[in-house]
């Protein structure tokens, strides 16, 4: 049993080991608490025992003492080496951090970070100590005894069940560090629920396991220890010995009678002696250990699927938002919106309606000179209806802006990680703000590119003249009418007003261009619009996304730790 096993299944086990610590679990999806447990259980296991024994298959072999409150671990940890090295008492927690009991031929073993590199070493035996001993929980202290032959150490854990959250989550650590889990309890808690549950993780693990029952009244010795092993048989640890320790009245030094331990330090001793048995011991945790990590790489995969898929929901809630603003848009643009009140009424001051629509193939001319007359100035202007078209279409876009924020803000509060992400960037509930300047600039770059599609349009001498004869400014406002003439969403007497000013708008525009440029016209000015709504709406997307940015979970993370473990198993 000496030297390093394969250098294969170390580099796999390390390089499995660094995928599970960069792991990311930021969603509070309904299960993460317990990935995020079971991500730190597997680091620690890793850390504390499969990659230092894998290192040193031929260190000594070490076993932890757990146990619940009360149970006597300090107590049978000092009566087995003879001394005080950890502090026992009836005030409960006891065993605050770990004691390392070793040989002193061992301590180039245990003074490095070979194993539980997470915690400081320290020196000495705590010794009684009292109430005003205080360990560390951080600090493992370090004990020579030549009680315990070489090739053996024994740690003491604090309860697993203890009061304190720190005891509890350092008992686990140490637990995983283990080779060998000598497990202490007492006749009237053996069948409790908590050490029950680390045993069933112990025998899932394939972990080394012996059992410790203590203060057994003699007269039900036999009964409770039978029962006992028929508990172990039923949960697959049949193997594992019992030590019984009668009830006994401790030494002056409250170590349990020499006689009372001696068959559990022989045990322990001759293990220590024998390389064949210790051997068997560690290949079988460290097998054990090893065979557990598909599944629990597998559950950490699943957990890390489900962040992945929370952020991609959330990703599609804001898209979906955005997208149907652009959708409202358009429909905002094609159904004659936009060709209400302020509009209208410029409309009317512009042309007037009724009979004059009625006969507008007729008197074509006449309404050019009435158009051409209003762009040079005299009564009624056309820069009203412009302006009231720009800030129709301006106040279209912040009104969808917003309502897309607040869609979003509200499906995210309804997701998982949402409501955290909103907390953390209040401002996502509303639009940008610099929105209403973008919005200006967007309608104003919309309106130069109008001029420039009726300038380009107007290429022969021709058209030139007839552009020339209206204006390309009031060309480029008509245009926009047409853009938006549809009807639909109108009532009443808004149809018919509306439905002429398209109308008319349509006529003039195909009398100097001919009916199928002016559709080619309506398309483009259409799609120009639109491409820059939806960039603009792209932007206030995006605003999203980059808070997203601090919880993104990639989808490669579960198949990667998912390959990692693959690895492992194949090179065992």
């Amino acid at each position: 049993m000496r030297g390093v096993v394969d250098e294969g299944l170390l580099e796999a086990a390390g390089e499995l080991r660094d995928l599970v610590a960069v792991t990311r679990f930021p969603i509070d999806t309904g299960a993460v608490d317990v990935a995020r447990d079971a991500q730190e259980a597997l680091l620690d296991q890793l850390d504390d025992y499969v990659l230092p024994r894998l290192k040193a298959m031929d260190a000594p072999l070490l076993a932890v003492i757990g146990g619940s409150t009360g149970a006597g671990k300090s107590t049978l940890i000092n009566s087995i080496v003879g001394a005080t090295v950890s502090r026992s008492g009836v005030l409960r927690p006891t065993t605050r951090a770990s004691v390392l009991v070793h040989n002193p031929e061992d301590d180039q073993w245990f003074t490095s970070h070979r194993v539980l590199p997470g915690l400081e070493r320290v020196r000495g035996g705590t010794g009684t100590g009292g109430l005003h001993a205080v360990d560390d929980p951080s600090e493992v202290r370090l004990v020579e005894s030549n009680a315990l032959p070489s090739g053996l150490a024994l740690l003491d854990a604090p309860d697993i069940d203890s009061v304190v959250r720190p005891n509890r989550e350092l008992a686990a650590e140490l637990l995983s560090a283990a080779d060998l889990w000598l497990f202490v309890t007492t006749s009237s808690r053996y069948a409790d629920a908590v050490p029950w549950a680390m045993l069933r993780q112990a025998a899932e693990r394939g972990t080394s396991v012996a059992i410790v029952l203590a203060r057994v009244p003699r007269e039900h010795m036999e009964e409770v220890r039978g029962h006992l092993s028929e508990m172990l048989r039923g949960e697959g640890l049949a193997s594992a010995p019992i030590f019984t320790v009668p009830e006994a009245t401790l030494t002056r030094e409250g170590h349990l009678q020499p006689q009372e331990v001696a068959r559990i330090r022989s045990w322990l001793a001759a293990l220590a002696r024998d390389a064949k048995a210790r051997s068997i011991i560690v290949r079988r945790t460290l097998g054990g250990a090893l065979d557990s990590l598909r599944d629990r790489v597998a559950d950490l995969a699943q957990a890390s699927q489900a962040q992945h898929e929370a952020t991609q929901e959330l990703r599609r809630a804001a898209e979906r938002a955005h997208a149907q603003a652009v959708e409202a848009v358009e429909s905002g643009i094609s159904e004659g919106t936009l060709l209400r009140g302020e509009v209208l009424a410029r409309w009317q001051q512009l042309v007037g309606t009724g009979e004059f629509l009625r006969h507008v193939e007729a008197h074509i001319s006449s309404w050019r000179d009435r158009f051409t007359s209003a762009i040079k100035g005299t009564p009624p202007p056309a820069a009203p209806l412009g302006e009231a078209l720009q800030s129709g279409v301006a106040e279209l876009l912040r009104a969808y802006a917003q309502g897309a924020a607040a869609t979003t803000a509200r499906r995210w509060r309804q997701l998982p990680g949402g409501a955290a992400l909103l907390e953390e960037h209040p401002e996502l509930a509303h639009p940008s703000a610099d929105l209403d300047e973008r919005v200006e600039r967007l309608v104003r770059d919309w309106q130069g590119q109008l001029l420039e599609l009726v300038r380009a349009e107007g290429k022969d001498r021709r058209t030139t003249a007839r552009i020339m004869a209206f204006g390309v400014n009031g060309l480029a406002v008509v245009l926009m009418l047409v853009v938006f003439s549809q009807t639909w969403g109108l009532s009443g007497a808004e149809v018919g007003v509306a439905g002429g000013a398209a109308v008319l708008a349509q006529r003039l525009l195909e009398a100097i261009f001919g009916d199928q440029a002016v559709r080619t016209l309506a398309l483009k000015a259409r799609k120009q619009l639109m491409d820059q709504v939806e960039a603009l709406y792209a932007q206030e997307r995006e605003r999203f996304d980059r808070a997203l940015e601090s919880v993104e979970v990639v989808a490669s993370q579960a198949k990667q730790l998912t390959d990692a473990a693959a690895a492992v198993e194949a090179a065992r």
